[in-house]
């Protein structure tokens, strides 16, 4: 799913959350703690996340809750392709949050085949969640900061037509949630919808957006304006599985 499409989807569920809001029974679920862990799988890679997050109950009902956390990502994959990131080059203009409605600068990237990528994000989190009803919820978390650690291993550049060899290509050390190609490092976003076995365990369906970031240390991008790039990304639309534990 196009990220555009995702976000417009998100506001369509926003709306009828709200409507819906108005008229639905109380749940009465007060503030909780919840433990979540999912698996997803995409193109030549797979993730695996472990996270922690307190929820506050919003409203009379209590059916919406807003939450923070600490997450752990780990990313495993084999010969990934990672583009340009800086969104000065990647995307036609780069207002925040409007960023995500740009067009692709596709002239202006080069790839970095990162041949045995494995990152390790520790990022903060926001999290959201709508109580459908007793045993069904839909939510949505977003990681907004914090460190990466990972492998450091051989990459491919090609670049101006030109294919160069990159020795030490690690994972960018920094996270940082900007909106859309503005972002910096590794960070993690999931939509899930969620079924209550009972009051503590769940199960859900999982939606990843995932962005992984790799740096050069020996050859760089050469960008049109002459300015050396080392950053690349690669962004994946992974689907997954997940349990959740609520107390």
């Amino acid at each position: 799913m196009h990220l555009k499409k995702l976000y417009l989807l998100f506001g369509i569920l926003g709306l009828l959350i709200v409507t819906y809001q108005l008229k639905a029974q109380p749940i009465k679920i007060s503030n909780r703690n919840e433990i979540a862990g999912s698996s997803t799988f995409g193109e030549n890679q797979v993730s695996f996340s472990l996270g922690y997050s307190y929820h506050w109950a919003i409203g009379k009902k209590q059916r919406l809750e807003l939450g923070l956390g600490l997450r752990l990502t780990n990313v495993i994959g084999k010969k990934l392709s990672y583009t340009t990131a800086p969104a000065n080059l990647a995307r036609t203009q780069t207002i925040p949050f409007l960023i995500v409605f740009a067009g692709q600068s596709y002239e202006n990237w080069d790839t970095l085949q990162v041949q045995r990528p494995l990152i390790f994000a520790l990022n903060t989190t926001a999290n959201i969640k709508y109580h459908i009803s007793k045993k069904l919820n839909a939510g949505f978390n977003i990681d907004l900061l914090g460190i990466s650690l990972g492998r450091n291993t051989s990459g491919i550049l090609t670049s101006n037509g030109i294919t160069k060899t990159e020795p030490l290509a690690k994972p960018a050390s920094v996270n940082l949630l900007l909106t859309g190609d503005l972002d910096k490092g590794s960070l993690n976003s999931e939509a899930f919808l969620n079924y209550q076995i009972n009051s503590r365990w769940g199960i859900r369906l999982v939606y990843q957006f995932l962005f992984t970031e790799y740096t050069t240390n020996n050859i760089f991008q050469i960008a049109p304006d002459g300015t050396q790039v080392s950053r690349f990304r690669n962004k994946a639309n992974n689907f997954g599985i997940g349990i959740s534990y609520s107390f």
